[in-house]
């Protein structure tokens, strides 16, 4: 039988690669979106769900395992981005953004659990990202959200190893997605003190998104995570610099890696 995995976030995207390339894998892939019907030629099965609503997680978990009674792999890939001063941020969008980024995964996870004890394995994969190893200027909220589900990941593994399951990280760097197009930007305001340092980062950001690397490299990695028997704790995925950046923070003095920042956001 094939294994059986749920992807939240997949109507488009990195969630969407990795839903196709499994599916042409062999595996028996459900992937969920807000409003399903608005991709009505999806390769796999979407089904309804809002991380930011329990009740349409319950729902969507329960289908499936009604459905195939199992679940083998979770893969936490809905997010959203947010940009701008966090001074200037409100604070309902802040708490909105973690709500998908951080408490929607969680929320995810504990629908799985029950049915992974009950099979005695299961393997949950978080999509966080290569910014939630480090504070980003204007972007400070989104590498809060992604780096507290890398901490909480390191957590979660280790309770859930008496029951056979394991749960992991990847951090992706930039990909050609559409995530600008839906992340909150806090707007520019021209009697902002941020105005012109922010309105060159904004546009730096979006530049990467838009030279970001393809999607597929994704699903390859997810692919190969899958099919290893002891997955690690951290993955990282993207080019060699955004890699290694995470490599430079670790070994350089913090205030020499700020100035780096710096220099490369043009600040």
């Amino acid at each position: 039988m094939s294994k059986v995995v749920l992807i939240t976030g997949a109507s488009s995207g990195i969630g969407k690669s990795i839903g196709e390339f499994l599916h042409h894998k062999g595996y028996t892939v459900y992937g969920t979106s807000r409003d399903p019907k608005n991709y009505p030629d999806s390769l796999f099965a979407l089904l309804a769900l809002d991380v930011k609503n329990i009740a349409t997680i319950n729902e969507a978990v329960g289908k499936v395992i009604a459905n195939e009674d199992k679940l083998d792999v979770l893969i936490n890939n809905a997010g959203a981005g947010i940009t701008g001063p966090i001074e200037e941020i409100p604070e309902t969008e802040i708490k909105a953004n973690f709500d998908i980024n951080f408490f929607g995964p969680i929320n995810v996870i504990k629908a799985v659990l029950p049915q992974m004890r009950k099979q005695n394995s299961g393997l949950i994969l978080n999509i966080t990202s290569i910014a939630g190893y480090m504070g980003l200027p204007y972007r400070g909220i989104y590498s809060a959200s992604k780096g507290a589900l890398e901490l909480l990941t390191e957590a979660f593994r280790m309770e859930l190893k008496p029951f056979n399951i394991s749960m992991a990280n990847i951090a992706p760097g930039d990909f050609a997605t559409n995530i600008a197009a839906g992340r909150y930007h806090a707007p520019l305001l021209k009697d902002s003190p941020y105005n012109e340092s922010y309105g060159k980062s904004l546009n730096l950001m979006d530049a990467h998104v838009d030279a970001g690397s393809d999607p597929e490299m994704m699903a390859k990695a997810v692919y190969k995570i899958i099919t290893t028997n002891t997955p690690k704790i951290h993955y990282k995925v993207g080019e060699f610099m955004q890699k290694f950046s995470i490599v430079l923070k670790r070994i350089l003095p913090d205030k020499v890696y700020e100035k780096l920042l710096m220099h490369h956001y043009k600040l």
